[in-house]
């Protein structure tokens, strides 16, 4: 059984060294603030990952069962529509999916 000594300065090791990968990221953000490039990227890539994101869920349209297809695509169509016309996610999410679930239970 170690000793208390070392027992207590292995405590404080792993200590130090978690709270210093923990702040490591806050240190160096601070200084990317005034960056140009990371001004331009959280202004770009939230557009950026909501195509990936739009792209990948509708990557299996069920091309072969046309009603299918169209409740997908009518339900992006009005989520687009929506977005484009409030500027309100949730109400966006909302209608599309509403559509979405509305058309997929009545044409299918």
């Amino acid at each position: 059984m170690p000793d208390t000594g070392y027992l207590i300065g292995a405590v404080v090791v792993s200590a130090a060294v978690t709270w210093g990968l923990r702040a490591l990221p806050f240190a160096l953000l601070a200084r990317l603030r005034t960056s140009a490039v990371v001004t331009h990227l959280a202004t770009v890539m939230p557009a950026g990952v909501m195509i990936i994101l739009a792209a990948y869920c509708l990557r299996d349209l069920p091309r072969a069962d046309r009603t299918g297809l169209l409740a997908t695509l009518l339900g992006v169509t009005v989520t687009a529509g929506l977005h484009l016309w409030r500027r309100s996610a949730l109400l966006s999410i909302l209608g599309g999916t509403t559509t979405y679930i509305l058309l997929a239970n009545l044409l299918l």
